[in-house]
C-alpha cells in the first residue's frame, strides 16, 4: 500500500473515533438555560392562563410573564459542547437536577405538587390582599384516609356538628374532644355549589387519642368564585408571585403593570412572603429576549441578578406581594419603586 495513503489513514483515525464521540456519547450532565415565558393575563392553547369564573373579571392590558429555565438531558458531547459554546446554556452534573436515589417519576411528582402548591398559595395570597375573609379551609385531604371521597381541597368547614368553627383554634379543639369511630356532621361550603353538610366517621391515629379526621386545615380566605390556573407541564414554585399577581390584576380596577411588558419570578407563601428562587439568571434572558423592560427580582435573588450583563430591564425588588403592588403602582405613576 502507498506510505502517503497508510499515513493518511492513520491521521483521520483519531478524528473519525473523536467524531465518533462526539456524536454518539451521552455525557452526565444536563444543560440549564432560558425557557419559555408565558403571559399570566392572556391565552394558552385557547384557555385564559389565569381563568376565574363567578365573578365579574377587570379589562386588563400589557403583559405580565411568568419565567422558566429549561432543562436538556441526555446530550451527546457535540450537543453539550455547542450549548455550553453558545453562552446561554449552563451545564451542571446530572446528578444535581435528577439525584440517583429518585426516579424520574419521582422527580417530576415532585416538581408538580411544588407547582400545584404554588398556585394553591399565590390564590391564598392574592385573596388575603384583596381582604377576603378567612375561614377554616381544607388544604389537604390523604388518600387513603377517613376523608377520602368525601372532602376536596378548597373546602371550607364552617360548622363541626352545628358548632361554629370560625377559625383554626376552635376547629382543632372540637376535634381533641372526639375519638374513633364518632361520626362527624360538617357543614361545609365549596366554590359553585350551594352549602351542604358531609358525614366523615373519624378513623384511628398512632399520634394521638382523639379521632382522626385524615386532612390538613388552614385559615386560609376563601371566595364564591373559582380561580384556575391553565398550564401544564411547568414544574416548581416559581411562578407563585406572578400568578398572585394576575390574579389581583383582573379582579381590580386599572392596570397593575401600567400597560407596560413585566416578567418575573418568585415564590409566594399564603401571607404574601416572596421567596428566593434558582435560575434568576437564565430567566432574565428570556424575560429580556421576549420583550419585557420590567422585571420582578425577589430580594433574595438580588445580588445574583445584578450579575447580569447586558440587561435593559428595570429590575424591581420584590420582597412581599403588597410590597410588589405597591412598587408596580410606583413605576406607572413615574415614582421610584424599590430596586436591586
Amino acid at each position: 500500500m502507498n506510505r502517503r495513503i497508510v499515513t493518511l489513514v492513520v491521521a483521520l483515525v483519531p478524528i473519525l473515533v473523536f467524531g465518533v464521540l462526539l456524536a454518539a456519547v451521552p455525557v452526565p450532565y444536563v444543560a440549564l438555560g432560558p425557557g419559555p415565558t408565558f403571559n399570566t393575563l392572556g391565552d394558552v392553547d385557547g384557555k385564559p392562563v389565569v381563568a376565574i369564573e363567578g365573578i365579574a373579571v377587570k379589562p386588563t392590558s400589557g403583559q405580565l410573564n411568568m419565567t422558566t429555565v429549561s432543562q436538556r438531558d441526555g446530550m451527546t458531547l457535540a450537543q453539550a459542547l455547542t450549548l455550553w459554546a453558545s453562552g446561554k446554556d449552563q451545564l451542571v452534573p446530572r446528578d444535581l437536577v435528577f439525584p440517583p436515589e429518585k426516579s424520574r417519576d419521582d422527580i417530576k411528582k415532585s416538581q408538580d405538587d411544588d407547582f400545584r402548591r404554588s398556585e394553591d398559595n399565590a390564590q391564598y395570597a392574592a385573596l388575603n390582599y384583596l381582604e377576603y375573609p378567612k375561614s377554616v379551609t381544607v388544604d389537604r385531604v390523604n388518600d387513603p384516609g377517613p376523608s377520602a371521597g368525601i372532602l376536596q381541597v378548597g373546602d371550607v368547614i364552617e360548622k363541626v356538628d352545628g358548632t361554629p368553627v370560625p377559625d383554626l383554634q376552635a376547629f382543632t379543639g372540637l376535634l381533641k374532644s372526639t375519638k374513633p369511630g364518632d361520626e362527624l356532621v360538617l357543614d361545609i361550603r365549596r366554590r359553585n355549589d350551594p352549602p351542604s353538610t358531609a358525614r366523615v366517621t373519624l378513623g384511628a391515629s398512632d399520634d394521638r387519642d382523639s379521632g382522626y379526621l385524615g386532612i390538613a386545615v388552614l385559615d386560609a380566605p376563601w371566595a364564591p368564585f373559582t380561580i384556575d390556573f391553565n398550564l401544564a407541564n411547568v414544574g416548581g414554585p416559581s411562578a407563585g408571585l406572578v400568578f398572585s399577581l394576575a390574579v389581583i390584576d383582573k379582579l381590580t380596577t386599572g392596570d397593575l403593570n401600567g400597560s407596560r411588558f413585566v416578567a418575573g419570578t418568585g415564590s409566594i407563601s399564603p401571607d404574601g412572603t416572596v421567596g428566593q428562587i434558582g435560575g434568576i439568571t437564565h430567566k432574565m434572558v428570556a424575560a429580556q429576549e421576549a420583550g419585557a423592560t420590567v422585571f420582578l427580582v425577589p430580594a433574595g435573588n438580588c445580588a445574583e441578578a445584578r450579575t447580569v450583563t447586558g440587561t435593559t430591564m428595570d429590575l424591581v425588588k420584590a420582597e412581599t406581594l403588597t410590597q410588589t403592588v405597591d412598587a408596580l403602582e410606583a413605576l406607572a405613576a413615574g415614582r421610584e419603586p424599590p430596586r436591586c
